[in-house]
């Protein structure tokens, strides 16, 4: 499923490290590698502060990470000039979490789908009427809604015209930061079905980082399980519900709630809470939630070893 002829991009070694108070140091991502592959949804799943979303900022140049390298198209992106990072950033676009927080609310629609092709002059002023309108039909929206305001529309409605503009320049890749967190569960499900759509006529690339790894695992071809700034698991998405390893991971299917259940099936939570990532243990950093815990676990690190074709696990119960 997965071929290395088809990577299109890959993360060596990505290390992110922040100063904080009285002399600590945060590392919000440690020894991230992962590839992208063309025309396959990559899904980054973790709770909240995991450094999933530093990871995607260093993906797209946002951020520099203090180690390590992404490579794409042959070129490393931490190495890049501001002129080159302005010009690389056709072919890797963002959708945001909150599409209201990335418009001018001054501007309409017509001039905020637009606007990423007028910046980078490949149309004229005479043709944005018509070039709106083919984008609004792309993300099935009323041509009409064009000389709408941000404002002025839904929640759903806003991040369709997110995903329009950030395909208006046709990139190889496409990241989603959380694009679907903030709609309604069913307002969720179409534009997760649109984005599908979408990727399989334009045969794009996309990274979608999630917090809700039912959601995810129903449309990504990899998941990557993040936890503490650690990749904990890598694994086929169609995989996921029948052939997780990492206890981490089985304790985020265990704690997912579905209309299909079993009635008498219980809701299992994770016990207790996640460190501080300023105080990180040393050895696996699940371990003080994890109930097969040992003092191999306390000392060493666990490394992400494959233990089958495009499954890999960092644990030491998971022999490879």
């Amino acid at each position: 499923m997965f071929n290395e002829k088809d990577i299109v991009m890959k993360s060596e070694h990505i290390v992110k490290q922040f100063p904080a108070s009285h002399g600590r140091t945060l590392t919000a991502c440690n020894d991230i590698n992962l590839n992208v592959y063309k025309g396959k949804t990559l899904g980054i799943v973790g709770e909240s502060g995991c450094g999933k979303s530093t990871f995607v900022r260093m993906v797209i140049s946002m951020d520099k990470p203090t180690s390590g390298k992404i490579i794409y198209r042959g070129r490393n992106l931490a190495e890049l000039s501001k002129k080159e990072i302005w010009e690389n950033r056709q072919n890797l676009q963002m959708v945001f979490q909150d599409p209201l927080a990335s418009f001018n609310p001054k501007m309409k629609i017509i001039d905020i789908l637009t606007e990423p092709l007028m910046n980078y002059g490949k149309l004229k002023r005479s043709e944005k009427e018509a070039k709106a309108k083919e984008l609004l039909e792309m993300v099935e929206l009323p041509a009409d809604f064009m000389y709408r305001y941000p404002h002025n529309m839904s929640g759903g409605q806003r991040q369709r015209i997110s995903i329009a503009r950030a395909l208006s320049l046709e990139p190889e890749i496409l990241v989603c930061d959380e694009a679907t967190s903030a709609l309604d569960v069913s307002v969720q499900k179409t534009v997760i079905e649109l984005l599908v759509k979408l990727q399989k006529e334009k045969n794009i690339s996309m990274i979608f980082i999630c917090h809700d790894l039912a959601l995810i695992q129903s449309f990504a071809h990899q998941i990557a399980v993040m936890y503490l700034g650690h990749i904990v698991e890598v694994i086929p998405g169609a995989d996921v519900a029948h052939n997780s390893k990492h206890p981490y991971t089985l304790a985020l299917l265990g704690a997912q709630f579905s209309i299909h259940m079993d009635p008498n099936e219980k809701i299992e939570s994770i016990e207790s809470e996640a460190p501080s990532p300023l105080d990180v243990p040393v050895g696996c950093p699940f371990q003080n939630r994890c109930e097969h815990c040992t003092e191999k676990c306390k000392k060493e690190m666990p490394a992400l070893k494959e233990i089958e074709n495009g499954h890999l696990v960092a644990c030491h119960m998971i022999e490879a």
